[in-house]
């Protein structure tokens, strides 16, 4: 029992010979089963145990000296940071990826990397692994899935990288795809999501033939269906008149932009990057898009598929007649904008 509270200011002196101690608190313990997905350890920790764990099992020499240990504890403290968003644009060419990739990474405020633009970059900037490309590329080779992994996996530890990023034009292979899922297995991380565009065959050859794109950025124009603001109906699209809404730079065409280039790039897609779906589909990432729509159309469907569109306010009137549902029904639908 309380006695009453002191006057503001008054000092209160209590004295006793051994200070009462309340006893500790009674422990719980009801086992693993009761602990739930994270148990009593840090909210985190356990998925980087997990992303430790996978770092230790993917290397191929394993024991316990510095290096090996470096890259478990930056699997770990990797593990414990928010998850970056990972994910795949698909589709076969002229599937709207210029057009669409740079406003799902805008909603996620992070960056679209091009192959190209990485291996440009990597050359340009002399790392090791653009030395390496840049001797295959200046030898007439092909720069193989390795050296490519090695480029993104470079890029990718970049800062502007930390809250995710969208791969446009890799993976182009199952085997690419396995490349990819090993390197990021190395900090515990996965592809979230394949945002697959999909557009039937027959389609394409008209998209292909008037398409225009912006160096810098990839977005993407079409004469007849996404023109340009510079651009008027009817005349002849060139490079004087195909400018970019944003820049005002000229716009270009790619040379295998062309209704015989467009074939054999087709064969190879479903020849060697279809497969590619079948091998993230029991993962549960793929997201199936209809492209072959208006853009708002699709745009709509990606935000769905994606988790970017707000819920739904789904809502039932519910009383008997005379209630005053035809009275305040349409305040209700007012106020929520439905």
């Amino acid at each position: 029992m309380h006695g009453p509270n002191p006057e503001v200011g008054a000092r209160v002196v209590t004295t006793h010979t051994t200070p009462a101690r309340d006893p500790p608190p009674a422990r719980n313990w009801q086992g693993p089963s009761a602990m739930g997905a994270a148990g009593s350890i840090q909210a985190g920790e356990l998925e980087a145990f997990k992303a430790a764990k996978a770092a230790y099992e993917a290397l191929p020499e394993k024991g316990d000296d510095m290096a090996v240990m470096a890259a478990v504890k930056k699997a770990y403290i990797a593990g414990m940071a928010p998850a970056r968003t990972i994910l795949i644009l698909f589709g076969p060419p002229a599937a709207g990826k210029g057009t669409h990739g740079p406003k799902v990474a805008a909603a996620y405020g992070i960056l679209t990397l091009s192959t190209g633009d990485m291996l440009r970059d990597a050359v340009a900037a002399g790392t090791e692994v653009g030395k390496q490309a840049k001797a295959v590329m200046e030898s007439g080779g092909l720069v193989s899935d390795d050296l490519v992994a090695g480029v993104i996996a470079d890029r990718i530890k970049r800062d502007d990288c930390a809250k995710g990023f969208i791969l446009d034009g890799f993976p182009r292979t199952v085997e690419q795809a396995k490349k990819l899922d090993a390197m990021l297995a190395v900090s515990g991380e996965a592809v979230n999501a394949v945002l697959v565009l999909e557009v039937p065959d027959e389609v394409l050859e008209e998209r292909i033939c008037g398409r225009w794109i912006h160096k810098g950025t990839g977005r993407s124009y079409h004469v007849s269906f996404s023109p340009p603001k510079s651009f008027t109906a009817g005349d002849v699209p060139t490079v004087e008149n195909m400018l970019d809404d944003e820049t005002g730079e000229p716009l270009y065409q790619r040379a295998d932009d062309t209704k015989e280039a467009l074939v054999k790039r087709l064969e190879g897609y479903h020849g060697q990057t279809v497969p590619i779906l079948a091998h993230y589909e029991p993962t549960g990432v793929l997201k199936p898009v209809n492209a072959n729509q208006k853009p708002d159309l699709i745009w709509g469907e990606i935000e769905t598929a994606l988790g970017l569109a707000p819920p739904r306010d789904i809502l039932i009137l519910f009383g008997p007649p005379a209630a005053g549902k035809g009275t305040h029904g349409p305040k209700v639908a007012a106020a929520y904008g439905i």
